[in-house]
């Protein structure tokens, strides 16, 4: 895993980009951000279908010690993994298949979850900002011309006031 510092994307937001080589270090990256969350946080995913978005969330999974096998919530839209310790639960959500921005999402009530969990929804881009003013958004992408299929540039970028002050964290990444 190799990381190449950037320049703030935004005022407030800190952003890193991250080489993945392998699914084993995808779930790795994982287990490190979850050494930098906490209840309250809201994860954004997004990626193409196979990018590694629900091995970068079972990484989180063990990093932050929950119960259950993270698996893709695709058909049952979201999974709530209670923590085996004093930690936050991981709420993890499959936004693919719904439309409707946060209408939709309400249904779920996840704001209700928030302040206790780490809400981690993939495909959430343009149906959850509005959960939360700080957010981290995390952006798989596959290396484009390259015959490696593993390799992966994953970018993370925290946004809000929440991350601005962890930006040393972050990007120790």
């Amino acid at each position: 895993m190799e990381a190449a510092h950037d320049g703030p994307a935004a005022p407030g937001a800190v952003t890193l980009d991250v080489a993945v080589e392998s699914p084993e270090e995808m779930k790795e990256l994982g287990r490190r951000i979850a050494g930098v969350l906490a209840p309250g946080d809201l994860v954004m995913l997004t990626g193409e279908l196979g990018a590694g978005k629900t091995t970068l969330t079972r990484g989180l999974g063990e990093g932050l010690g929950v119960r259950g096998a993270v698996t893709s919530p695709t058909f049952v839209i979201a999974r709530v993994h209670p923590p085996l310790g004093t930690g936050p639960a991981l709420v993890h959500v499959d936004a693919y298949r719904l439309g409707g921005g946060l209408d939709e999402m309400e249904d779920l009530d996840l704001d209700v979850s928030l302040p206790d969990s780490v809400i981690v929804v993939e495909w959430g881009d343009g149906k959850v900002e509005e959960l939360s003013d700080d957010r981290l958004r995390v952006v798989i992408d596959r290396a484009v011309g390259d015959t490696d299929d593993e390799r992966r540039t994953v970018t993370l970028v925290g946004i809000g006031a929440r991350w601005a002050g962890l930006g040393v964290e972050l990007t120790a990444l």
